[in-house]
């Protein structure tokens, strides 16, 4: 049955309420704990047993970590790690241009700086060289340095590896393995196909510091005491897991939300300067990572210098720290007006094409490679299934995937790859990126599509999952913070979504191009204030705005508000439905 009535909302989703087994895991939670009933609900959604309650709200790192160990190739990495710090050999770190690789650089750069170790930092032109290690720069590197070190890539680089004569080589990765690895001294990755997948939830950060948690070991075993303190690299972890969109699920959750504490006490010059440009004024939380700082770390790769990203998160130094951030937010304003070029572009075509098959995409002349994956990311939101979008210049395209929950879109790129239908293809199960010939352009989009089509549930219209119903009254701010006791919430993880039933709009105002200012009441307490951001992208917009008097039910996720000081309660607003 639908929850409220709503087989058809504004948006065009059917609305479905909690399960009947949850429902019931919940009432009994309810009886069993002290806890409140919004937060039972969370938790029994998520799996969690009365008994185990108490300790999901309160997760311990130690608990959940799991011993580095446990992924292959772990011990001689750290071994060759420390041996280069221990005689001082000249090391390079080659990282990816994206959030993850930065920070994953980072956590490298800040720990050998604190050591008394300098390293070379190198990230690829995304243009210019692509994603992942290239033989030149490669070989380049390999006739000054003694150790390279390449993080949130490398799985794959045979050639370029093995064009790194002279110097021994270090993948720590997370991007999913082929059937063989690179020679190399070790590849440190939970993603490689002899590993179980137990861990295939750390973004590259994630292994790096399970790195770092070895190389501690290795240290105190030698006598050499434990080295700078990991804890306080938590923030530069937590930045990576919730922009890599990686599950917020076992010891992610941990990272995270310790990392969140570590970053609001503003020690790490690079995010402060970062924060302080992006115009936060609450606490961080995984909104803020996901949608204000990861974008803006990510520009310099995207459409700018591809190293601006790890830099400004590695310097200890304020005034460079100031001026990086300062560039990265001019270059995410670039970003913005790009993406939206080519999202227009893209949705248009794909609209055309059809948004009902098993892969939905859009290819065109001249789009920037920095941008398609975020417009994959939109297409993907539009039309509920996986897509891809590609630039095309000369002879080749370059594209990025996203993917739904429970459809692996890496597996199948990396299996057109395999079969010749792609130049190079790969990726993990949420994003991935290609490089296809033009003239196989159309095949090997019907080739991933028929693949895509076997590797999931039937993709029909997206329902709206909601965890119960609320009148404005009781949501509160201390509801809503004993709710985020369950968090963080985020990829793997998804917050609480409610229902409020029958409420009428006193006040609507568009804000910007897209968005919508709400104000609304159910004539029984002061109501609830919402924003609907990209509301007239969709119904939403004009028919809210042009209410007439009508009343609705409406769906989203609590947040606290902090303005001047001041917190409220308000409803970020994802769908409406004729009451």
């Amino acid at each position: 049955m639908s929850f409220l009535g709503v087989e058809t909302s504004l948006s065009g989703r059917r609305w479905i309420g909690p399960d009947v087994e949850v429902a019931r895991a919940a009432e009994m939670m309810e009886q069993q704990t002290t806890l409140p009933a919004a937060v039972c609900q969370v938790l029994a959604r998520r799996g969690v047993p009365a008994h185990e309650a108490s300790g999901f709200l309160t997760p311990q790192l130690k608990e959940l970590l799991p011993d580095p160990r446990r992924m292959k190739d772990m011990e001689p990495a750290a071994a060759r790690f420390l041996q280069a710090v221990e005689r001082r050999e000249r090391i390079a770190v080659f990282a990816d241009y994206d959030v993850d690789g930065g920070s994953s650089a980072a956590l490298l750069l800040v720990w050998l700086d604190q050591v008394g170790l300098g390293a070379t930092l190198y990230v690829p032109d995304r243009i210019d060289e692509g994603y992942g290690p290239n033989d030149a720069a490669m070989a380049a590197l390999a006739r000054d340095h003694d150790l390279i070190v390449c993080v949130d890539c490398g799985t794959l680089s045979h050639g370029p590896i093995a064009a790194a004569k002279g110097a021994d080589v270090i993948v720590l990765d997370h991007h999913l393995g082929g059937e063989t690895l690179p020679d190399c001294v070790a590849v440190v990755n939970p993603n490689r196909q002899d590993e179980d997948g137990d861990l295939g939830y750390f973004c590259a950060a994630g292994v790096v510091f399970l790195m770092l948690v070895e190389l501690r070991r290795q240290m105190r075993d030698k006598g050499l005491g434990t080295g700078p303190d990991l804890m306080a690299l938590l923030d530069l972890v937590a930045l990576a897991t919730v922009a890599d969109v990686a599950p917020l699920i076992e010891a992610n959750r941990a990272l995270v939300r310790q990392g969140l504490k570590v970053m609001a006490a503003r020690q790490r010059p690079g995010l402060v300067a970062l924060a302080d440009v992006s115009r936060m004024d609450s606490a961080p939380s995984t909104y803020h990572l996901g949608f204000l700082l990861g974008p803006r770390v990510n520009a310099g790769g995207r459409i700018g210098k591809a190293d601006l990203g790890a830099r400004l998160l590695a310097t200890n130094n304020p005034a460079e720290a100031e001026a990086i951030a300062a560039r990265l937010d001019e270059l995410n304003t670039e970003r913005r007006d790009i993406e939206n070029a080519v999202r227009a572009a893209a949705l248009e075509q794909a609209e055309a094409r059809g948004l009902d098959a098993p892969l939905v995409w859009a290819a065109g002349e001249g789009w920037h490679p920095g941008v398609v994956g975020i417009v994959a990311s939109r297409l993907k939101e539009a039309a509920g299934r996986p897509a891809i979008v590609i630039g095309l210049d000369g002879d080749e395209g370059k594209g990025s995937g996203r993917s739904v929950s429970g459809i692996d879109l890496g597996a199948s790129i990396q299996r057109a790859a395999a079969e010749g239908l792609l130049i190079k293809g790969g990726g993990h199960k949420m994003a991935a990126g290609l490089t296809v010939a033009r003239d196989q352009l159309e095949p090997a989009m019907e080739r991933l599509s028929a693949l895509l089509a076997n590797r999931g549930p039937d993709l029909g219209p997206s329902d709206l999952k909601l965890d119960g119903m609320l009148m404005p009254g009781a949501a509160t701010v201390p509801l809503i913070e004993q709710i985020e006791q369950a968090g963080p919430f985020g990829a793997g993880a998804p917050a609480p979504r409610y229902g409020f039933p029958d409420l009428q709009v006193r006040f609507a105002k568009r804000v910007g191009e897209s968005h919508l200012k709400l104000s609304l009441s159910d004539g029984l307490s002061s109501g609830i204030d919402a924003i609907c951001f990209g509301a007239f992208d969709t119904a939403l917009g004009p028919r809210l705005l042009d209410h007439g008097g009508a009343r609705f039910h409406f769906a989203g996720r609590l947040e606290i508000n902090t303005w001047g000081g001041r917190q409220s309660v308000q409803l970020r607003l994802e769908d409406a439905a004729e009451a």
